[in-house]
């Protein structure tokens, strides 16, 4: 059975620590994982690292594995984790051990699943099938995995969102395909549904159909690098992160971050936004991380002082000349519950010198506060 290098297995044995704690703990999020990147094991929240503490777990090296009998072919198995990428597969492997929860089928060459794929694995955990080549899914293909929470299609060919996905799903990522449209009901009963990552796909506005994200409470969304012109108006209102970043957004109007009031991060850099309207942001009370960088705004949104939990907020590289007084802080005391602790301003054509210090009397600290590095 060949050996796979250390550094191509790491993020596997993480993912193992994280299988065991989840028998015991509820789902909680800190952080998903991600198999796209080959230089770590996570990314999210705006490419934020977050994992499971892996002191007290067994050495991978002195644990029998299960089923070892079953494995497939040019596949290594072990502790319940069968691991078949970058083997140039065109099917799914047959003689998967039924005791598995955790199955990576990245970097191959799937082009299709087929309905009995999976079946037998109703102990799946997680499937991977990031950078494949999959433009075909058969409507009863996840039929047995019953207890599935996480799975990655990214990086493939697909140009709609599987159907009859898992009720027990937790965590879906299906970015970077060629999907353009959501349709009502595609996520029916999927009670469970915590995060769905979905850039990179060519989504405009008009693709979202009337009750796309009905019955979904979903605390993260993603849809970066899309071709959305303006924040969708139906996506889930139990929303605590929402990044938008990298579309081409040109305003954000009264009325489109009313359902969110439970958002606590909102990330819409890069973007071409010109306009917030005033009290767009009022509705908002509970955020803590704004990210507007990398728009053309020419000044500091109105209302920030009124966000009573507000630490972090970019505005770099937008085209902001003036920073006022009141532009980030309360007047008075005690109004503001959590001081800053990071205020990005630089590659502005700010008049650094004519800004008062009081304007940042809300601030931790003044290293929290960067300035500088125009470039006309």
């Amino acid at each position: 059975m060949p050996t796979l290098r250390p550094s191509a297995m790491w993020p596997l044995w993480r993912l193992v620590s994280l299988l065991a704690l989840s028998q015991a703990l509820p789902f909680e999020q800190r952080g998903f994982w991600d198999f796209t990147l080959d230089d770590g094991p996570f990314m999210m929240n705006d490419e934020e690292a977050s994992g499971a503490d892996t002191s007290g777990v067994l050495d991978p090296d002195s644990v029998t594995p299960t089923y070892s009998a079953m494995c497939p072919f040019g596949c290594h198995c072990h502790l319940r984790v069968v691991q078949c990428s970058d083997l140039g597969l065109k099917s799914v492997p047959k003689e998967i051990s039924p005791d598995t929860t955790l199955l990576d089928l990245q970097n191959n060459d799937i082009s299709e699943l087929r309905k009995d794929d999976f079946k037998g694995l109703q102990h799946l955990y997680a499937l991977v099938l990031v950078n494949n080549k999959i433009s075909k899914i058969h409507e009863k293909a996840f039929s047995p995995l019953r207890k599935l929470q996480k799975l990655y299609i990214s990086k493939n060919h697909l140009v709609e969102i599987p159907p009859n996905l898992p009720s027990s799903l937790v965590e879906l990522r299906i970015h970077d395909n060629r999907i353009r449209k959501v349709p009502k009901g595609v996520f029916s009963g999927l009670r469970n549904m915590n995060c769905i990552e979905m850039g990179g796909n060519p989504l405009e506005n008009s693709g979202f159909e009337p009750g796309a994200f009905d019955g979904l409470k979903l605390n993260y969304l993603r849809i970066s690098e899309a071709k959305l012109t303006g924040i969708p108006k139906d996506l889930p209102e139990t929303l605590n992160e929402l990044h938008l970043d990298h579309n081409k957004i040109q305003a954000i109007e009264l009325e489109d971050l009313l359902r969110y009031s439970k958002l606590y991060r909102l990330g819409l850099g890069h973007n071409q936004i010109r306009m917030i309207e005033n009290g767009s942001l009022s509705f908002l009370p509970t955020l803590r991380e704004l990210h507007l960088d990398n728009n053309k705004l020419a000044r500091v949104p109105s209302g920030l002082p009124d966000l009573k939990l507000l630490q972090v907020v970019y505005l770099h590289s937008n085209n902001i000349t003036k920073v006022g007084v009141n532009d980030f802080c309360p007047v008075g005391f005690g109004v503001k519950r959590a001081y800053y602790n990071g205020i990005s301003l630089f590659n502005n054509p700010v008049p650094y010198w004519e800004v008062q210090p009081a304007t940042f009397r809300c601030v931790t600290d003044r290293l929290a506060i960067q300035f500088g590095n125009y470039k006309k």
